[in-house]
């Protein structure tokens, strides 16, 4: 697979530009995307208001994060995340530590251990997930084999932590992560840092105000046509 740009998309919805001629008056025009660097060669996909994908020629990592941004103003973070890796690519074993979450301001925060999580109030986060959420199921056509990300599992199941994930073509591996915020979630852009072998994938998502959550789902299709038109490889 050849990479388009060395560039990642945060979705920023920029406010209409005013009309160009009295003809256009009653028109408005289609919102803008803002496009910021990643700092490495991905591209990335829209899969839904709240849900983002990106890739290289190694891994492919997407992730759901509306109940993140029904969170505002709360300590823990909760993202539903997907992920496997390429045709072609070996069968690869991922680790906790290859996760980390980047926040408005650069700060970097890792994900939290087993005993920190228990020791969060992440119950609740739980319960609303089962309505504020979306599906993630968009992974390559090779990858159609369940698999399970449990680094951290509910408290009131049995199944015990696992510190290791194999990551496979054929396999498409799910399940949630959890990060403790610093001051609390606020509005701005974010980033999903999954350090693969050889690479590392970046998934931004944006944690939007009221105005730019309705401006987005107003918009969504046009919105969804300008970021895969700005990965198109160009006409030589």
């Amino acid at each position: 697979m050849t990479l388009s740009r060395s560039l990642a998309l945060l979705v920023t919805v920029l406010l209409p530009l005013s009309a160009a001629s009295p003809l256009l008056a009653q028109e408005k025009e289609k919102p803008k995307v803002a496009i910021p660097q990643a700092g490495v060669p991905e591209i990335m996909t829209i899969e839904g208001t709240f849900v983002r994908a990106a890739y290289n020629n190694e891994g492919y990592v997407i992730l759901g994060y509306q109940l993140a941004n029904r969170s505002v103003g709360e300590e823990w973070l909760l993202l539903e995340v997907g992920m496997t890796v390429m045709d072609r690519v070996p069968n690869y074993t991922i680790t906790p530590a290859q996760f980390s979450l980047t926040i408005p301001g650069g700060q970097s925060i890792p994900l939290p251990s087993v005993e920190e999580y228990r020791k969060g109030d992440t119950r609740a986060l739980k319960n609303r997930e089962r309505v504020q959420r979306d599906s993630i199921n968009y992974f390559p056509p090779s990858a159609s084999r369940a698999c399970s990300i449990v680094f951290y599992p509910d408290l009131d199941q049995r199944a015990m932590p696992r510190d290791e994930i194999e990551l496979s073509s054929t396999r498409a591996c799910l399940g949630r992560l959890y990060f403790k915020v610093p001051g609390g979630i606020k509005y701005g852009q974010y980033w999903l840092d999954v350090k693969f072998e050889k690479s590392v994938v970046r998934v931004p998502f944006r944690i939007l105000t009221e105005d730019e959550e309705k401006l987005l789902s107003k918009n969504y299709k046009d919105i969804r046509k300008q970021v895969q038109d700005a990965f198109k490889p160009k006409k030589k």
